[in-house]
């Protein structure tokens, strides 16, 4: 029986291989990881549709696979297809499969994964979907699951140090996530014309606005950090200027405006960086915000991320400030044409008129970075654009005035 890589995902043809699961000779059940594939939007791993013993390999790790093309052959009369082989999988993991067990519960690879995890039946669980598919937010419906308890936010992973011994070197294959970073950063610096406008703000009400809502959040089992704060004043600023939510189509030569406001999170991971997209940010409130935020980093963290999550960006936002650093010159994700980036937050003196006297005060402080493309954004729009975001973030209580 013959293993050809199936569909990805529409529009994405092809992928890296960059993690075979299992080994020459190994017994394979059905729904069993053999694969990991990277492919320009995510990292997808590819459930087996047979069942039998892996008689050879035909792509090694780190070559690129295109759909259709022979992977793996399991030999012998003990291949058997549970599931057609050509059965895609959608943008959001959705393919409608039956449970490794036999039974005729029908949820995608990414459910089924995740109701093991959680030690859930999903014989028990009603399912919402079409055909009674099981869903993940029916998983935290289900009584007695995990699910249903709002997890916070893990802190950011620490890359585990390696002890060398003096000399030599060491050669590992440069693959998988991190060689699509650097592809995507040499395509923006090849493309966008950098440049980058710093501007600092007083952050002492945000501050106050967001330890309030940390308090009413965690009541609620969300986390709030300052980032849907953050998203709230930047689609309040670009509905002023536009120009910031576009991109560039260089082959057609046009201009494109989006009118929605869908905003990238870089988000570190141990195998590199990610920007799940926060959808809709102008309609949703800040516990909306907080919520989906949390999902994002705890499935972009868990590598269960779907290809849905990295698409339809329209801008960027990164937040270095949980690591530290003054400010820092962050690249745009291409072909967005701009990015902000979040610093860190201080207390410090500061010298502020009060009643016509000069006082020094402490107050809450921060800097943030704008990185434009220059092609697109001139200077003065850049910094008009931040001068009326820091406006939101000195006065969060502007917001509320805001229709979005």
């Amino acid at each position: 029986m013959q293993f050809k890589l199936p569909e990805l995902g529409e529009g994405v043809h092809e992928g890296e291989l960059v993690k075979w699961k299992v080994k020459l000779g190994d017994s394979v059940q059905y729904d069993q990881p053999l694969c990991e594939i990277m492919t320009d939007k995510a990292t997808v791993e590819i459930p087996s549709a047979f069942q039998g013993k892996v008689g050879g390999f035909h792509v090694k790790e780190g070559e690129v696979v295109h759909v259709g093309q022979l992977m793996l052959t399991l030999e012998g009369d003990v291949a058997e297809a549970v599931h057609p082989v050509a059965a895609p999988l959608t943008p959001v993991h959705q393919a409608l499969e039956p449970i490794s067990r036999g039974a005729s519960v029908l949820a995608a690879p990414s459910v089924r994964r995740e109701a093991r995890e959680k030690g859930i039946d999903l014989m028990q669980v009603q399912g919402t979907g079409s055909h009674g598919r099981v869903m993940r937010v029916d998983l935290s419906q289900t009584k007695g699951s995990p699910l249903s308890a709002e997890r916070s936010l893990p802190t950011s992973p620490v890359q585990q140090k390696k002890q060398f011994a003096s000399g030599g070197e060491e050669r590992v294959p440069f693959r998988g996530l991190r060689k699509k970073i650097a592809e995507k950063m040499r395509l923006s610096k090849d493309h966008a014309a950098h440049f980058t406008y710093v501007e600092e703000a007083d952050a002492t009400e945000l501050v106050s606005l967001r330890n309030q809502a940390k308090v009413i959040g965690a009541q609620k089992g969300i986390k709030v950090t300052y980032i849907p704060f953050v998203m709230k004043a930047m689609a309040a600023a670009l509905k002023q200027y536009p120009i910031l939510n576009s991109s560039l189509d260089e082959a057609q030569g046009e201009l494109v405006y989006k009118h929605d406001y869908n905003i990238g999170l870089s988000i570190q991971t141990e195998d590199g960086l990610m920007a799940p997209v926060v959808k809709d940010v102008a309609h949703r409130s800040i516990f909306e915000l907080a919520r989906q935020v949390q999902d994002l980093v705890d499935r972009a963290r868990a590598k269960r991320l779907t290809l849905e999550d990295l698409q339809g960006g329209t801008i960027t936002l990164t937040n270095a400030g949980s690591i530290g650093g003054l400010f820092a010159t962050p690249v745009i994700n291409y072909p967005e044409v701009a990015i902000l980036g979040l610093n860190k937050i201080v207390r410090k003196p500061v010298v502020q008129v009060i009643q016509g006297k000069e006082e020094i005060v402490i107050r809450d402080w921060t800097y943030f970075s704008l990185s434009l493309d220059h092609r697109v954004v001139d200077g003065a729009i850049g910094a008009e654009f931040m001068k009326l975001f820091i406006q939101y973030i000195e006065t969060p209580s502007l917001l509320l005035l805001e229709s979005i």
